[in-house]
């Protein structure tokens, strides 16, 4: 399977393909959208909303490639490897969804703000960054069924372990990353906590390190892999809010992709595709003890 990596080339056919997306949509129109197609008919459909574009499973499956967004900061769940390279649990299972459809990977590096954004301008075909379900999500975008158990956490330095979000001082700053479900839950449930809010993972997590926010909120699994690989750090919150899960997400209305993928991923769980897809690129960070706790086989799941 050919994997792409990050090139001057990849970035300016990214741009291209959301520009002119643009400019059909504001001319009324709707297109199919690849960054890595050279030719292929541009009939997409368009969702019940009108202003979302989308390409079905069968023009995918002709143009011989599929455009995955996927995170690239976010090791071990979404990164680029010293060689350029995509890497991690939701890449793994996105070379597997390419594979299986019979097409080529077109890794498309998001940022958890513009995961929606992606998926109505037709920038991509499928989300695998992380995404958690929720029903504010689930209005803009469609989710198919879950891959991983996920809640919030809050990772502080061991100098000061922020353990309960209680009795808050007004002078303190909570890190957060914009567009996640940490941003949503604190400015709901927390109103008064002050929120630094940065685009990336990787500018969340150079604050917390440069000290301008007292503790760091966002998916327990990645601030649990933060603390595990970096010293200093702890885990004073491993649990916050709803437990709630992760899942790849299509465009509103794109109803033949979604149920591929849904079918995909119960076949993968005859095979318990996800526990060897946490053994091969997360049981380093976690070990053994997290793995019935965050991997979902064949879509199943109590939460």
């Amino acid at each position: 399977m050919k994997v792409n990596k990050i090139s001057r080339r990849a970035f300016l056919l990214g741009l291209g393909a959301v520009s002119t997306a643009a400019l059909l949509s504001a001319c009324g129109g709707s297109a199919s959208s690849s960054s890595a197609a050279s030719g292929s008919a541009a009939s997409g459909s368009a969702a019940a909303a009108g202003s979302d574009v989308f390409r079905t499973l069968d023009e995918i499956k002709a143009d011989g490639t599929v455009n995955i967004g996927v995170f690239s900061d976010k090791n071990p769940f979404g990164y680029v490897d010293e060689n350029g390279e995509y890497q991690g649990y939701d890449v793994y299972f996105a070379r597997r969804l390419a594979e299986d459809l019979g097409v080529e990977a077109n890794f498309v590096s998001t940022e958890a703000a513009n995961r929606i954004e992606y998926l109505q301008t037709g920038k991509v075909d499928i989300i695998l960054a992380n995404f958690t379900v929720t029903p504010e999500r689930a209005e803009e975008v469609d989710f198919a069924l879950p891959y991983m158990n996920v809640a919030l956490g809050v990772i502080s330095p061991d100098s000061n372990v922020i353990t309960s979000l209680d009795n808050w001082n007004a002078d303190d700053q909570m890190i957060v990353i914009s567009g996640t479900t940490a941003e949503t839950y604190l400015t709901k449930e927390y109103p008064d906590i002050p929120l630094q809010k940065y685009d990336s993972y990787a500018t969340a997590k150079n604050a917390l390190e440069n000290g301008n926010g007292v503790a760091w909120a966002n998916d327990n699994t990645e601030v649990i892999a933060f603390a595990k690989q970096n010293s200093g750090y702890m885990v004073g919150i491993p649990s916050l809010g709803s437990q709630d899960t992760i899942a790849p997400a299509v465009s509103k209305g794109n109803t033949t992709l979604l149920d591929w993928i849904n079918d995909e991923i119960k076949s993968l769980g005859e095979e318990s595709f996800f526990y060897k897809d946490y053994e091969e690129t997360l049981v380093d960070t976690y070990g053994l003890d997290y793995e019935d706790e965050l991997v979902v086989e064949g879509g199943e799941t109590n939460v």
